[in-house]
């Protein structure tokens, strides 16, 4: 037998693998998760870009549109002037408020 050797026993070695195992793992599980934290934060900020430019071109939209608009009368009811009735071929004078 070799008495220079440190005589390490199966447990002993066991442990250590476990160790080592779960070291490299987490290391692992880290850099991916930075990884994923930084394509979130990418996205994010792509998806606010697209929004301001949407709302953008939405201003631009509605000042080109201020600009080359006629102004309208503004919204109501739309009048329809009464059609005269027809009786027996004869039509009937419009009814008018007085």
């Amino acid at each position: 037998m070799n008495t220079d050797r440190d005589h390490l026993s199966r447990a002993e070695i066991n442990k250590d693998a476990l160790q080592e195992g779960v070291e490299v793992t987490v290391q692992a599980v880290g850099r991916v998760t930075t990884i994923v934290i930084g394509a979130v934060g990418e996205v994010a900020r792509t998806v606010g870009g697209l929004a301001t430019e949407l709302f953008e071109i939405r201003d631009s939209v509605r000042r080109a549109r201020a600009d080359h608009d006629v102004p309208s009368a503004p919204p109501g009811p739309t009048l329809v002037p009464p059609q005269p009735t027809v009786v027996d071929g004869d039509p009937e004078p419009p009814v008018t408020d007085l």
